[in-house]
């Protein structure tokens, strides 16, 4: 545990992401296995306790400190773990007169998974009184699963190729076909065996990104040179049918196959399509809003199924069956696609819903700043794929390009702050950001969106100091403050939503501007966001 809770504390404190890269790839290095096979599933997601809850750890804090220490140290800390970590009092191989016994990470990982769920707590308790704090912190979070240090598992993927000198669309392909505590993997990168066989499973092939539009594109476009299509307001995805079944894969790898059950029924056709995964039908597309009831759920309802429909949206073949086409130009692909795709609708009444991304035509580049601007408002913009490219994992440059529309604003109120996670989280750094509307007894702040970026690391430390001295309630690590600070916010899209007090939802809002000068009375009110909801929600 010594080693790994020293990980998780470089990998807090690293901001820059080549430095989370250093430290991670060096611990796997060296770390002895199979720790660093647990401890890997632990920062990317894959392990967890059905028996440690985060109750688990409130009953914890309850047998060393009172309600009142325990709540006034969680709303200084904001991290549940944390702050129990820090309450526990320290024992005798700490305070100096014992020595210190290292607990090995993957007897610990054993003994949660094996512990029945009356002597989990007894558990914790009896290894928390033989760690230090950094040691009690990496034990509660990973036993909680909630890491949140800063690595994903495109990321981690990306230290395995550093630390063994791996092409990482290697690993990326046979990361579905392994399972913690990963032995067949560093068996394979250490040259022990041959790597485990990706041919004909249904395994992740890397994805091939855009670049924001180049500033000199412009001069000299070519309107021939390039496939133009709708940048549509979704999520990247990946279908894989072989002989082992169909899976559905996020743009980073992540098996999203148990989120939409309705998508990975059986089919005849074999091979791999990229596309883009969106709400409602072909015929009629869905918000983002709708899309998120559905993503990062583990298990989705038949009822849910049938509330929040899903389809593909298909951009590109890669595979089809063994054949791999991603060294063919676009044209050549997109012929291959359409053919595909008519076949899978005609041949098979059962497959997953899936419909063809129409193709645009432009005169010149001006016209294509035109049409984004008038484009559907469940379009982000639109994208520029060179005609000659062939799909390359990563983000490589001059092929592909993307043409988003202008971002929209409105001037909100800071209403509640809560503090943030890694190197912010000694700081409040997200916000709660409220709109006016008429209440019973007269213009109220109503909640309509969550924003925790924009700012500069100067503007953060000045929002910090004004919601230690302008707070006005507490809800556990939440604080209230007076609403006097107005902010403008720059939001892609705005949605009707049950789910929100005020009745809208936003995606993706940040922080614009800090409207110091800006008086709260003077901010937006909610029937002025309503008019940038489109026709089709109202």
């Amino acid at each position: 545990m010594r080693r790994f809770s020293e990980l998780l504390e470089a990998l807090i404190f690293s901001p820059r992401r080549t430095v989370k890269l250093a430290h991670l790839s060096g611990w796997l290095r060296e770390a002895p296995h199979p720790d660093r096979g647990w401890g890997l599933a632990g920062l990317t997601g894959d392990l967890s306790f059905s028996h440690v809850k985060a109750g688990v750890v409130r009953e914890l804090a309850s047998e060393v400190s009172s309600p009142e220490l325990f709540a006034l140290s969680y709303d200084f800390v904001g991290d549940l773990a944390e702050t129990v970590a820090l309450l526990w009092p320290a024992s005798p191989a700490h305070d100096g007169t014992e020595a210190a016994e290292d607990l090995r990470l993957s007897a610990v990982i054993a003994s949660l998974a094996d512990t029945p769920r009356a002597g989990i707590k007894p558990l914790l308790a009896g290894y928390m009184d033989r760690a230090n704090v950094a040691e009690r912190w990496a034990l509660l979070k990973l036993a909680t699963g909630g890491m949140r240090v800063g690595v994903s598992g495109r990321m981690a993927r990306t230290a395995l190729a550093h630390a063994f000198d791996r092409d990482i669309a290697e690993i990326e392909e046979i990361w579905p076909l392994i399972s913690p505590p990963y032995d067949d993997l560093f068996d394979w990168l250490e040259g022990r065996t041959k790597r485990p066989e990706a041919e004909g499973r249904a395994v992740f092939r890397p994805m091939m990104l855009a670049h924001p539009i180049d500033e000199g594109m412009q001069e000299g476009f070519v309107p021939d040179d390039w496939q133009i299509e709708w940048k549509w307001d979704g999520a990247r995805i990946q279908l894989v049918s072989a002989e082992d079944g169909v899976r559905l894969f996020s743009r980073t790898g992540d098996d999203v196959s148990a989120s939409f059950p309705e998508l990975v029924t059986e089919m005849k056709w074999k091979g791999v399509l990229d596309g883009e995964l969106l709400a409602g039908t072909p015929e009629e597309v869905g918000s983002f809003n709708d899309l998120q009831q559905r993503l990062n759920r583990k298990r989705v309802t038949s009822r849910m199924q049938k509330d929040f429909p899903v389809f593909i949206r298909a951009y590109d073949i890669l595979f089809l069956g063994d054949k791999d086409l991603r060294n063919l130009p676009l044209s050549q692909r997109r012929t291959w696609l359409e053919t595909e795709v008519t076949r899978i609708e005609t041949d098979q009444k059962d497959a997953p819903k899936l419909d063809l991304s129409a193709c645009l035509t432009v005169d010149n580049f001006a016209s294509l700043q035109v049409i984004k601007e008038q484009a559907d408002p469940r379009i982000e913009g639109v994208m520029l794929k060179k005609a000659d490219s062939p799909y390359i994992a990563g983000r490589p440059k001059g092929h592909w390009f993307k043409l988003k529309r202008n971002p929209k604003h409105a001037d909100l109120v800071i209403l509640y702050a809560q503090r943030g996670h890694g190197k912010r989280s000694s700081f409040y750094s997200d916000y709660t950001l409220g709109a006016w509307r008429d209440g019973e007894d007269g213009p109220e702040l109503v909640p309509v969106c969550k924003a925790y970026s924009g700012f500069s690391d100067t503007e953060l430390r000045q929002l910090d100091k004004f919601v230690r001295a302008h707070t006005i309630n507490r809800f556990g690590p939440v604080r209230e403050v007076e609403h006097k600070i107005v902010v403008e916010v720059a939001f892609d899209q705005l949605h009707n939503s049950k789910r929100h007090k005020s009745g809208i939802a936003m995606r993706f809002p940040r922080f614009h501007a800090i409207r110091w000068d800006k008086p709260a009375e003077e901010a937006d009110n909610v029937a002025y966001l309503k008019r940038f909801i489109p026709d089709k929600d109202v």
